[in-house]
């Protein structure tokens, strides 16, 4: 047997040793890999393992052999689904690994930007010293006010941060979250998107991406919110509108941004729609790295294995995740 595992600069040594002592072939690719290489190895593949890497219709009509498509990970909007359900090939993804590791990674970038940590870290460095001037004046967060855009479990994870640690306000918007249960999480619902912009104070992206949330906020979202307001974003790139973006904070439209995630990965330093922001002290950028402890990798491993094993042996692989579009196969599947 044989199975391929995409992405294989995010480092996996627990599902990469696995698989070999299940007696797997293994063949990993790098990020990047394109569409004919990917082809050509998933001819005689039993298991594909990805993260990133795009599969596409023709890659999963090439794979005959197929028992799966396992996504390391939670976002799948990279695996043509409809195109896996016409050839009876379940698609599973690990939606539960990270949950409160990321609210946390929000979070840090939210309290980095509320006390201009970025910026003082660098004047330490290059000075050695930093004196209390109103260029480093930060902001307190007790009294303030959060917006969550997607209110699941991560959104909550952090809403529970804010309100019990740190005496924020939480709102959220979440068309798919009913008043009581945000309202348990500590969460006041806004009905529409436009009554929690201009409360906010933070405004954090928790939401899947899919064609309706696909640029969510925008140029009119972005006038909306306070200018006083920081965009954070864990979720997916792809659910800002980032011309808008750099627009709103090359023209101080915004105060800030904490970003994790971006449409076009890798970020480079120029060359790239988003280069700009490099040279900005009130953004802070990560390598879409938040879900990246060592807590978090060991159970994302221990759980793509546990999926690996149902697909080997022939038994329905588990879906934990509730979004429609895993929701909707009907192969090879079995529901949480």
């Amino acid at each position: 047997m044989k199975a391929i595992r995409t992405d294989r600069e995010l480092e996996c040594p627990r599902v990469d040793a696995g698989l070999r002592a299940r007696g797997l072939t293994l063949v990993t690719l790098p990020e990047g890999v394109g569409e004919e290489q990917l082809i050509a190895e998933v001819a005689d593949a039993d298991l594909l393992l990805m993260c990133y890497t795009p599969i596409t219709a023709r890659v999963i009509s090439a794979a005959p052999r197929l028992r799966g498509i396992i996504k390391y990970g939670v976002g799948i909007d990279a695996i043509d689904i409809e195109a896996a359900r016409r050839c009876h090939i379940p698609v599973v993804n690990v939606p539960e690994y990270a949950e409160e590791t990321v609210a946390e990674g929000a979070f840090a970038l939210m309290i980095a930007l509320a006390r201009k940590l970025g910026p003082l870290h660098c004047e330490m460095k290059n000075s050695g010293w930093a004196w209390p001037i109103r260029e480093w004046l930060g902001n307190d967060l007790a009294g303030k006010t959060l917006g969550l855009i997607g209110v699941g479990k991560i959104g909550r994870s952090l809403a529970r941060m804010a309100d019990a640690g740190f005496r924020m306000r939480v709102l959220g918007f979440d068309p798919f979250v009913d008043e009581e249960t945000m309202r348990r999480a500590g969460v006041e619902k806004c009905g529409r998107l436009s009554d929690l912009l201009p409360l906010a104070d933070f405004v954090s992206l928790h939401a899947v991406l899919n064609l309706n949330t696909r640029r969510l906020i925008g140029p009119a979202e972005f006038e909306q919110m306070k200018a006083s307001a920081t965009l954070i974003n864990v979720s997916r790139g792809a659910l800002v509108d980032e011309a808008a973006l750099v627009d709103a904070l090359l023209s101080g439209r915004i105060a800030g941004a904490g970003l994790d995630v971006f449409s076009e990965e890798p970020l480079s330093l120029s060359g790239h729609p988003l280069s700009r922001l490099f040279a900005l002290p009130n953004v802070i950028l990560t390598p879409h790295i938040t879900f990246y402890t060592e807590e978090a990798m060991e159970r994302l491993e221990q759980e793509t294995l546990e999926r690996c094993d149902e697909l080997l042996a022939g038994r329905p692989v588990l879906i934990k995740s509730h979004d429609p579009r895993l929701r909707g196969q009907s192969h090879g599947v079995v529901f949480t």
